[in-house]
C-alpha cells in the first residue's frame, strides 16, 4: 500500500512540476497562431484608430500683470498704499477663468445651451461618414421653448435642399415620437406647438436627421469645464496658456477667444470699479463742499464790512497757516481712515496707526486754539473766518483735483490682463493618437493570446509525454506518430462512394510510414506480453471517444495478419462503431444480429481484401448494446473465435461514456488502453484504468497515438521518435 502511495505521489509531483522548457515549446508551437491573433488586434486598432472622431486643441495665451494702485488707493500716501497691495496669484487667476462668471458670459454669447448632434449609425457612422466625406450639419441660431414642461429633445429632417443657394433648404421637425411638430425654411422662423426655431445654414443631403437639444446652462458650463486647461508657463511668469479640445476646430477657437475676452472685460470691469467708486463718492461730496465753502466766503466778508476790513498781524497769519495745514491734513485722514475702514478692522495695525496720528494732529489742533484765544476778539473772529475760508478752499480743490484724476483713471483703465495671443486651433488632431492605438491593440493582443497559450500548457494538462502516463503505473507499449498519409488518404476518399482497403487503410497504402511501423513495434510487444494471458484476445479500449481506437486496431491487425497469422477483428462498438468504413465492408450481418440470435456465427464474419484478415462488424444499432454483450452468445463467440484464430483484436467503446467495454473485458485475456496525444488528460487515463481494475479487468498498457512532433517536445521533458524510413529509390 505505501509503495502505490508514494509512486501516486511522485506523480503528482511530477505533474505539478512547471517545466518552463514544456511552456516556451508551447509558445513555439503556437507562434502562426499567436501571430495571427496579434495581427488582428493591430488591424482592430486600425480600425479603431480610422473610426474614432479626431478632437483638436487651440490654445491662446494671456498675461497677468502685477496691479498698480490707483483709484481711492492714490489719495494715500505711497507707503500707505503698498501696504494696501494684494497681486493676484496664478492660481486664483485660474480660479476666476474657470468660474461661472467668466463661463456663464461665454454660454450665453454663443448660445451652448442649444446642442445639434448628426444622426449615424451607432458606433462606427459618425467615423464612416467622416472617412467618407459625408459629414452632415445645420446651423441653429436660436432655439427657444416657450413652454418649460415640453420635452427639449427633437428630430430635424431635411426635406429639400435648394439647388440655386448652397446650405438652404427645407426641413421638418419631430418629437422623439415621430410627430410632426411643424415645417421650416433656412433664413426664416419655424415654430409650433412651443417651440421657436432659426436655422442658417444645412449641410447634407435630402433625409438627414439630426438631434436638436437644450442642455441647462450649469451643464453648458461645466462641459467647457471639462475641455478647458490652464497651466502657467514657467513659474512665476503670470502668463497662462488656456487650451480648449473638441471636435470641431473652428468651434473651439471661437469659444475660447470668447473665455479670454470675457476674462479680459471682467478684469477690467473690476479694476476700474475702485475709481467709479471713489469718483461717485466724490462727486457727492463737491457740491456740499463748495456750499460750506461760500457760506465761509460770506461770513468773512460779512464781517470784514462790519468791522471795516480788519488785517491780522505776523503772529495772527502763522497760526492761521499752522492751522489750515492741520485741518488740511485731518481732511487727507479722512480719506485714507474711507479706504483703510473697507480692507481692515480697527484692531488691525495699519488702522491703529491711522487713529493715533489723527489724535496727534487733534492734540495740536486744540494747543492752537488755546494760543488763538489769547488774541484780540476782532483779530480772533477774522481768523476763525479766514481759516474756515481756506481749509475749505483747500479741500474743495483737493476733491475736485482728485475727481479729474479719477474720471481720467476710470476712461483708461485697462486692467491687469492683457491678451498676447488670440485663439488658434491646431491643423492636426491631438487624439487619437493612431499609431499608439496600433500599437497598443496589437501588444494586448499578443499578450492575450500569450497568456491563453500558456494558461492551456499549464492547466489543460493534456499528455503529451510518455512518462506522464508511465507515472500512474501504466506502461506505455506504443508510441504513435501522426501519419501524413493517413490524413491525405482522408481528404481524398471523403466524397468517393466505392474505396478498396487498399485506398483508405494505411498499412495497405503505405506501409512504409511511421505510423506503421510504430504499429510493428508494437506487435513485437504484444507478442511477448500476451504469452502469459488466459487467452488470445486482446480488447482496446479507451477514455473517451475519437482517440483513433479503430485507426490502431485495424492497422494493427493487418500487419499482425502479414506475418501470416490468422486474425480476426470485431467491432464491438454497437453504438458508433465505423470499423467497416475502414475496412471498406457493409456495417449489416453484424455482431448485434448475432447476439439478438438472428444470425450465425459464419453469416457475420466478412473477409476484407486482406489475405489472413477476417472481420466482424457491429450490425445494427440495437436498442440495448450493454445487455447484448451480457448474453451468453458473446462467450461463445469469443470462444470459437480464440480456437479458429491466432489473435482475436475487439475494438469496444470508451468505458468513460459506457460499460460496454467492462463487459467485454470479463472475456478476454489482454487489455490496452489508447489515449490521443494532446487531447486526453493524465486523470482521464488514470480514472480509466481505475474503472477497469474495479470490473476485475488488469489494463496491460497503454498505446499513445497521434504524436505530433512539437517544440513543446523538442524543448521539455518529452522523447519523441525518429524516422528511419525507407529512402525514395526504394520505395
Amino acid at each position: 500500500m505505501s509503495v502505490i502511495q508514494n509512486t501516486s505521489m511522485s506523480a503528482n509531483n511530477k505533474i505539478d512540476d512547471i517545466d518552463f522548457g514544456k511552456l516556451f515549446g508551447s509558445l513555439i508551437d503556437a507562434k502562426w497562431y499567436i501571430i495571427s491573433v496579434t495581427i488582428l488586434f493591430a488591424v482592430i486598432g486600425i480600425m479603431i484608430a480610422l473610426l474614432e472622431t479626431p478632437i483638436y486643441k487651440a490654445d491662446a495665451l494671456i498675461q497677468v500683470e502685477q496691479k498698480q494702485g490707483g483709484g481711492i488707493s492714490s489719495l494715500v500716501s505711497n507707503n500707505m498704499g503698498d501696504m494696501f497691495e494684494q497681486d493676484s496669484t496664478s492660481s486664483t487667476e485660474v480660479a476666476i477663468i474657470k468660474s461661472r462668471m467668466v463661463l456663464g458670459d461665454t454660454v450665453d454669447d454663443l448660445d451652448l445651451t442649444t446642442v445639434v448632434t448628426p444622426n449615424y449609425l451607432p458606433y462606427i457612422g459618425k467615423g464612416l461618414a467622416r472617412l467618407q466625406n459625408k459629414q452632415t450639419s445645420i446651423n441653429v441660431s436660436q432655439f427657444l421653448i416657450t413652454d418649460n414642461h415640453i420635452p427639449t429633445s427633437l428630430t430635424i429632417v431635411i426635406t429639400s435642399l435648394d439647388p440655386n443657394k448652397r446650405g438652404k433648404g427645407t426641413y421638418d421637425v419631430t418629437n422623439s415620437q415621430g410627430t410632426l411638430l411643424f415645417k421650416g425654411e433656412t433664413d426664416n422662423w419655424g415654430q409650433g406647438k412651443g417651440y421657436r426655431l432659426f436655422i442658417t445654414d444645412i449641410n447634407g443631403s435630402v433625409g438627414d436627421s439630426f438631434t436638436l437639444s437644450k442642455r441647462s446652462r450649469f451643464n453648458a458650463i461645466q462641459y467647457l469645464k471639462a475641455n478647458l486647461t490652464i497651466t502657467e508657463v514657467g513659474k512665476g511668469t503670470g502668463i497662462l496658456e488656456l487650451t480648449f479640445t473638441g471636435e470641431n476646430p473652428a468651434e473651439i477657437k471661437t469659444v475660447l477667444n470668447s473665455i479670454s475676452q470675457n476674462y479680459l472685460m471682467q478684469n477690467i470691469k473690476r479694476n476700474s470699479a475702485e475709481a467709479e467708486k471713489s469718483l461717485t463718492f466724490l462727486e457727492q461730496q463737491l457740491p456740499k463742499v463748495k456750499e460750506k465753502l461760500t457760506a465761509a466766503e460770506d461770513k468773512l466778508n460779512a464781517y470784514r464790512s462790519k468791522s471795516d476790513s480788519v488785517d491780522l498781524d505776523l503772529e495772527a497769519k502763522a497760526k492761521l497757516q499752522a492751522m489750515v495745514q492741520l485741518d488740511g491734513q485731518l481732511n487727507e485722514l479722512v480719506f485714507k481712515e474711507s479706504d483703510v475702514s473697507q480692507r481692515f478692522t480697527k484692531d488691525h495695525p495699519t488702522y491703529i496707526a491711522l487713529l493715533d496720528k489723527r489724535n496727534i494732529l487733534n492734540a495740536e489742533k486744540k494747543r492752537l486754539e488755546k494760543q488763538i484765544q489769547k488774541l484780540p476778539e476782532t483779530q480772533r473772529a477774522v481768523l476763525r473766518l479766514m481759516r474756515d475760508v481756506q481749509v475749505s478752499q483747500q479741500i474743495y480743490l483737493q476733491m475736485l483735483n482728485k475727481a479729474q484724476e479719477l474720471s481720467i483713471v476710470k476712461a483708461g483703465t485697462v486692467g491687469n490682463v492683457r491678451i498676447l495671443d488670440n485663439a488658434q486651433d491646431y491643423s492636426s488632431p491631438i487624439k487619437p493618437k493612431k499609431s499608439l492605438i496600433v500599437a497598443s491593440c496589437a501588444v494586448v493582443g499578443f499578450m492575450l493570446v500569450i497568456t491563453v497559450v500558456l494558461g492551456f500548457a499549464l492547466f489543460r494538462r493534456r499528455v503529451e509525454d510518455p512518462t506522464e502516463i508511465e507515472a500512474i503505473g501504466l506502461p506505455v507499449y506504443a508510441s504513435i506518430p501522426m501519419s501524413d498519409w493517413q490524413i491525405e488518404l482522408e481528404k481524398k476518399n471523403k466524397h468517393k462512394s466505392k474505396l478498396d482497403p487498399e485506398d483508405i487503410l494505411l498499412a495497405q497504402s503505405n506501409p512504409a510510414d511511421l505510423s506503421i511501423e510504430a504499429l510493428r513495434s508494437l506487435r513485437t510487444s504484444l507478442h511477448f506480453a500476451m504469452m502469459e494471458a488466459k487467452n488470445n484476445i486482446l480488447m482496446i479500449s479507451g477514455p473517451s471517444p475519437s482517440v483513433g481506437k479503430s485507426f490502431v486496431t485495424t492497422n494493427l491487425a493487418a500487419v499482425i495478419a502479414k506475418t501470416n497469422q490468422k486474425v480476426l477483428v470485431i467491432d464491438a462498438d454497437m453504438r458508433k462503431g465505423r470499423m467497416e468504413k475502414l475496412l471498406c465492408q457493409a456495417s449489416t450481418l453484424g455482431l448485434s444480429d448475432y447476439l439478438s440470435g438472428q444470425k450465425s456465427i459464419d453469416e457475420i464474419i466478412k473477409h476484407p481484401a486482406i489475405e489472413g484478415l477476417d472481420f466482424i462488424s457491429r450490425g445494427e444499432v440495437p436498442p440495448n448494446p450493454s445487455e447484448l454483450l451480457m448474453h451468453p452468445r458473446l462467450k461463445a463467440l469469443l470462444d470459437w473465435a480464440s480456437q479458429n484464430y491466432d489473435l482475436v483484436l475487439i475494438d469496444t467503446p470508451p468505458i468513460l461514456a459506457v460499460t460496454d467495454a467492462a463487459i467485454v473485458g470479463a472475456h478476454v485475456g489482454t487489455t490496452l488502453l489508447v489515449g490521443r496525444f494532446g487531447q486526453n488528460t493524465v486523470k482521464e487515463i488514470e480514472i480509466t484504468k481505475q474503472r477497469f481494475e474495479q470490473n476485475g479487468i488488469d489494463v496491460k498498457g497503454f498505446i499513445l497515438n497521434a504524436i505530433v512532433r512539437k517544440a513543446s517536445s523538442y524543448y521539455g521533458s518529452n522523447y519523441g521518435y525518429y524516422n528511419y524510413s525507407y529512402g525514395e529509390k526504394n520505395k
